[in-house]
């Protein structure tokens, strides 16, 4: 993909590297021969894997620590700088770039350059793109097609959120997770794409949940006219150019759907209805309904693409899941360790009901870290519903992410609606402590923020 307007760059530089967008990137220009640096605020095991490949990181906003090579270049055009919305406009370093007149690209649109001129498939969603997108990669690659994936999360899989293909070969395909935030997948034009929910989020960006769906609508409106837009059945969408297909575990009326669902010794078996055919006794790697549904979706465009029936079969059983996406740490007959990404409400409840459906008589507890102040004050009420699902609950401070407090906005707020008797506000040095004491039948921790970094020292204390 490199012959899309960017043979002369020799010198990529991400402001945010670490991010799980930003670091494909990162793997993708290092693989493409550039060389490869950048800035992040936090050292993370993601930013210590992408130093390990090779790529120099710093985290400090330093300007002494941009490397000499791009400081001191004459020729400002070799070098491509990638910017992620969450750095500050007061950032030292992004704002030496302004001043001298680097090429700075934000991430959407640098996706949008490389998947130009390549048969693309895009997953959208407010939640399940990225769970999506990875399935749909790991079938076109386990059917063999020539397939380059950038992925939101790490794929269990391959190891990475990369998937690389040969792009100089005839019948590359590129699978891409479009992001919503910033209106971020506005910059794609694909030719096939998958929309898989438009639950209301983010209106820190677009206000309302009508402005965020009039957005999904403007994305719909970019799939080529010969191409393909499939939805979740039930979501409101206006006509387009392009052929639309439905999905779903639900409704009959689904040009694809999922049926005769099954949960067999811990994992899910399903019916795919194709517009043809019934192909009868999937199995799905991945526990969970809701991941039944994504299978779906995947499968949809997978068999849209010409893969055939026998590969399909395959790479579903072999699919080992994302992590942080519904992923098991201890799975044993007197404890039950998963840890999930869910941070939005709908999310929330499609985790814990999977959760429930795979351990009905036994009693669930979940830690959740909420995400954003602005997300915590837009649905805590929904947030109280969902989490009151559980048997019990250990709810963590609020992660601020890019944002500052909001006055009157704290876990609080959740906590006194979650209607649930076995229910606490928690440190998470305590959290640890609780644990190791009550070692409790099953365990879920929740949430988008740094309770990724609780994972290891929870399995730990469970495991003695």
């Amino acid at each position: 993909m490199s012959n899309n307007g960017m043979q002369h760059i020799r010198y990529v530089y991400l402001l945010g590297v670490g991010g799980i967008g930003m670091s494909a990137l990162a793997r993708y220009f290092l693989a493409d021969g550039k060389l490869v640096s950048g800035y992040d605020r936090a050292e993370t095991p993601l930013t210590l894997e992408l130093q390990k490949e090779g790529i120099k990181i710093h985290f400090e906003d330093n300007i002494n620590l941009i490397s000499s090579e791009i400081k001191e270049s004459q020729n400002k055009k070799n070098t491509l700088v990638i910017l992620t919305p969450a750095i500050p406009e007061n950032h030292s370093e992004l704002n030496f770039f302004k001043d001298h007149n680097y090429q700075i690209v934000k991430r959407s649109k640098v996706l949008g350059m490389l998947t130009a001129g390549h048969y693309t498939l895009a997953v959208a969603g407010t939640h399940g793109k990225t769970t999506t997108s990875s399935i749909l990669a790991h079938i076109l690659n386990t059917a063999g097609m020539n397939c380059t994936a950038f992925l939101g999360g790490i794929s269990v899989n391959i190891g990475s959120n990369l998937l690389l293909g040969n792009p100089a070969v005839e019948n590359h395909k590129v699978v891409v997770e479009a992001d919503e935030f910033d209106r971020s997948f506005l910059a794609l034009f694909p030719d096939l794409a998958i929309i898989t929910s438009m639950d209301a989020d983010h209106l820190d960006i677009y206000g309302d949940h009508d402005e965020m769906k009039s957005t999904y609508q403007a994305f719909a409106n970019q799939v080529k006219h010969d191409g393909i837009l499939l939805y979740k059945n039930g979501l409101q969408l206006n006509p387009i150019d392009a052929t639309t297909m439905t999905y779903s575990i639900l409704e009959d009326g689904s040009d694809y759907r999922g049926k005769n669902i099954s949960v067999i010794e811990g994992h899910y078996n399903f019916d795919l209805v194709t517009p043809g055919y019934i192909l009868e006794g999937l199995t799905l790697g991945l526990p969970g309904r809701h991941n039944v549904e994504n299978a779906v979706a995947a499968s949809a465009l997978a068999i849209e693409c010409g893969v055939d029936l026998s590969s399909l079969q395959s790479a579903l059983a072999s699919y080992s899941g994302v992590h942080r996406r519904f992923e098991f740490h201890i799975r044993k007959d007197n404890l039950v360790y998963l840890d999930d990404y869910a941070h939005h409400p709908e999310e929330l409840r499609a985790a814990i009901q999977s959760v429930r459906e795979l351990y009905p008589d036994k009693k669930i507890t979940g830690v959740f870290q909420p995400h954003l102040f602005s997300r915590t004050r837009d649905f805590f009420d929904d947030f109280a519903e969902s989490l009151s699902m559980l048997d019990c609950l250990y709810l963590l401070d609020i992660y601020p992410a890019r944002e500052l407090p909001i006055q009157g906005i704290t876990s609080q707020i959740i906590l006194d609606r979650v209607f649930i008797n076995d229910k606490q506000l928690i440190s998470k040095e305590d959290l640890l402590k609780v644990l190791s004491s009550k070692k409790p039948e099953v365990l879920i921790t929740l949430g988008a923020g740094d309770i990724d970094q609780l994972v290891k020292p929870i399995t730990q204390v469970l495991s003695i």
